[in-house]
């Protein structure tokens, strides 16, 4: 049996890299990545939190995930970029396409990260390292930011040796260099090991992956359950999922945004709402999925939250048709009272191949197509390349949010 060969490409700081590489080529004279940065929420009004960050905030004690007036409060002089979801998804489309002129095995694991299956391919393209350096190296000089590419015989491993050294490097973690590279690792570092689990792991004084894949698996299962034989197997390298070229269909997607100040008139809150069926519409459609149930959220000024959701008899990925409904759910929700935040979520979702019309519903075709072609001038030339005029001097965003979902796909083999 033909050993596998597996590339993990991830792309250091995505969103910062993406986002400093963007504005270098548009003439921007500073580098994010060389001062105190993040990228995260709205700058001019501080909400949000920190989704990703450059190596010079590391002295100031900026965490990932903490809130953008904690990291302004650490670091005054902290320059904060509000998140470009479309540019994301350019430039991670972008890189995809450099991937696949070496494999046509490629899956997204997220937006930033990418497996690419190299088995058999150095008969034509030759060493796998050599290989790996040059795709690092083409996203470098010709995309503007760097990734790390770790290269083993599974997923599990090529994923873990991308993480040994950052930035801008090429890392292997073959089966035999396990006890030397990853065994002496925390055991925080294995992949699926949690806070939760790793604590249970340190009260029982393991405390390194070694530690863990010398264990013995069915004591691990005790406390542990069926997630310890997982990470059993995983301590001691073993994982045989595929790279898959097809997505997995998630559960549900979702927009919400804290308004700047209180919103009291209908009008408003419906054209709120616009600004994130809008991009929870685009990234449906970019998923190539449609959703059965819509649900709208809200918080007044006094901290009060309701919700309210419904069904929809034909699956939808348009954004006229979901606007419409999720004014109908806000419209009986609302109360009155002066609203601050605002959210829109769709679910149980289908494949949008097919859509069996009731007699009922409205024939969205023509506005479906739209969509699509709106959706790709976005893509292609900037979120607000096409805005619809309702937006025109009302001092709303016409996107709000994100317009693709990070995923993750946990590599789900267990061999015991």
């Amino acid at each position: 049996m033909t050993q596998r060969t597996i590339f993990h490409i991830d792309v250091n700081s995505a969103y910062l890299s993406w986002e400093a590489a963007h504005r270098l080529q548009h003439g921007d004279s500073l580098d994010l990545r060389t001062v105190p940065s993040v990228v995260g929420g709205d700058p001019t009004t501080r909400h949000g939190i920190v989704l990703a960050k450059s190596i010079p905030t590391k002295k100031y004690g900026i965490k990932t995930g903490e809130t953008l007036y904690s990291a302004r409060t650490k670091c005054p002089e902290l320059v904060i970029a509000p998140p470009n979801y479309l540019l994301y998804q350019r430039c991670s489309t972008t890189m995809k396409e450099i991937l696949e002129q070496y494999s046509p095995l490629i899956q997204q694991y997220s937006i930033d990260e990418y497996f690419l299956d190299y088995t058999n391919m150095n008969k034509l393209l030759g060493d796998p390292i050599e290989v790996a350096t040059q795709i690092k190296d083409r996203i470098k000089h010709e995309l503007g930011f760097t990734v790390n590419i770790g290269i083993s015989t599974n997923k599990l491993l090529a994923k873990m040796a991308c993480e040994l050294e950052k930035p801008d490097k090429v890392h292997t973690l073959f089966p035999k260099e396990v006890p030397v590279k990853m065994w002496p690792l925390p055991i925080e570092d294995l992949f699926f090991v949690g806070r939760a689990t790793s604590k249970k792991l340190h009260s029982r004084n393991i405390t390194t992956i070694g530690q863990l894949a010398t264990s013995d698996p069915h004591w691990l299962r005790l406390f542990l359950k069926s997630p310890g034989l997982l990470i059993w197997n995983y301590a001691n390298g073993q994982d045989d999922s595929l790279v898959r070229t097809t997505r997995n269909i998630v559960k549900g997607m979702g927009n919400s945004t804290t308004i700047p100040f209180d919103v009291e008139d209908r009008q408003t809150a419906h054209l709120v709402l616009l600004s994130l069926v809008e991009t929870v519409s685009m990234r449906l459609r970019q998923a190539n999925v449609c959703a059965q149930l819509v649900s709208v959220s809200l918080r007044t000024s006094e901290f009060l939250s309701y919700s309210h959701q419904r069904k929809i008899p034909t699956p939808v990925d348009c954004t006229n048709q979901i606007h419409e409904t999720v004014c109908e759910l806000f419209d009986e929700l609302w109360t009155g009272k002066g609203i601050r935040h605002l959210g829109v979520s769709v679910s149980e979702l289908c494949k949008n191949d097919f859509i069996q019309l009731t007699l009922f519903t409205k024939n969205f075709e023509k506005q479906r197509a739209i969509d699509q072609t709106v959706d790709q001038l976005r893509l292609r030339f900037g979120s607000h390349a096409v805005i619809r005029s309702s937006f025109l001097n009302s001092g709303l965003k016409a996107l709000t949010g994100g317009v693709i979902q990070d995923e993750d796909y946990p590599m789900m083999s267990s061999i015991l």
